[in-house]
């Protein structure tokens, strides 16, 4: 059975101006083991969809339609009221939050207490969960630091005393201090440099993998995420639009916003080319538009794609895009 399983999860927010629809239907797995990213312009949702999993969300949020389950768990029986709201503090999320789901936030620069020292930070999240003495906890910090590339001499040390990517190091170690089932990883190396960037995804496989943690990467550079995972997620105005493996979204990818993305960035292989931009901006979420969200930007738009909503829909093994044209415009495979 899946680790975790998404069921037409569907979560707005509430404005003064009306409701936010930030997800939409949603439908997605997880096995064990495996690492997906989640794909996306900001906006499209899917920083929503990860921090559901553990109903981190702010009080105008509600889910309105849908299950997830989790380690063959019903996660909405427990934190989900009969309104949809979120019950941040429910009994039973506490054993599953940080203990077998995880979270490296988008920011390290803000993810940790100013006035506390980094390890005790760490220390204190273990003790939360386990009943193992101060001390304890403390020699397991040393092997986390050990674990991520930092000194041991560090531990005692202030936010503001550690380099960017130290600190991003120290909310990896942070994050596999219980050894978690699922690791959510929110844009993990935002604002850090290329180098460092690439040593820490490197370390962040090598720790899901000895773990057999399964992971969702969160990112709207599509090269991040090839990078970390073995399944991508294109999202778009809260909508998923395609879902592959990794290797087949760069090789065969069905849907225009897709194909846009791929556009948009830079390649080391192959030929130079020219990088295209996509035009237009995303929906206001308020009002989305009928049909398919993405017919205002699609070049390919036809008068279908405005009348009728395209279903995910599966066109080859394990490939499925929300495209009523996808075998027109690329073929089939």
């Amino acid at each position: 059975m899946a680790l975790l399983e998404m069921k037409d999860l569907t979560i707005y927010y509430k404005l003064q101006n009306g409701w936010v629809h930030a997800v939409d239907d949603i439908n997605l797995k997880l096995e064990r083991g495996e690492r997906i990213g989640l794909v996306g312009e900001s906006g499209c949702g899917k920083t929503t969809l990860a921090y559901t999993i553990s109903f981190l969300l702010p009080n105008n949020a509600y889910v309105k339609e849908g299950t997830i389950t989790f380690d063959e768990k019903n996660l909405t029986e427990i934190a989900v009221d009969k309104q949809g709201r979120i019950k941040m503090f429910a009994e039973g999320l506490r054993d599953i939050r940080w203990k077998q789901i995880s979270l490296i936030f988008q920011s390290a620069m803000n993810s940790f207490n100013p006035v506390m020292s980094v390890g005790d930070q760490i220390i204190e999240a273990i003790l939360a969960h386990e009943k193992i003495t101060k001390e304890e906890a403390r020699e397991r910090v040393k092997q986390l630091y050990n674990i991520v590339g930092l000194p041991e001499d560090r531990i005692d040390s202030y936010p503001h005393e550690y380099s960017g990517g130290m600190k991003q190091r120290a909310l990896i170690a942070m994050a596999i201090s219980l050894s978690p089932k699922l690791i959510i990883a929110d844009e993990p190396t935002t604002a850090l440099d290329v180098i460092t960037q690439d040593r820490i995804l490197a370390e962040l496989v090598k720790l899901q993998q000895k773990m057999n943690s399964s992971m969702i990467v969160i990112s709207h550079d599509i090269s991040i995420v090839a990078q970390l995972s073995t399944r991508i997620v294109i999202m778009y105005a809260g909508k998923i639009v395609e879902d592959a493996s990794t290797r087949e979204i760069f090789k065969n990818a069905k849907h225009p916003y897709t194909e846009a993305l791929l556009k948009a960035y830079p390649s080391a292989k192959g030929e130079k080319r020219r990088l295209l931009s996509i035009p237009g901006s995303p929906p206001d979420l308020v009002n989305p538009p009928q049909g398919c969200r993405f017919n205002p930007r699609c070049p390919f738009a036809k008068p279908k794609c405005i009348e009728e909503e395209p279903k995910l829909r599966e066109i080859s093994p394990n490939h499925f895009v929300a495209c009523h044209f996808s075998e027109e415009i690329y073929g089939v495979k």
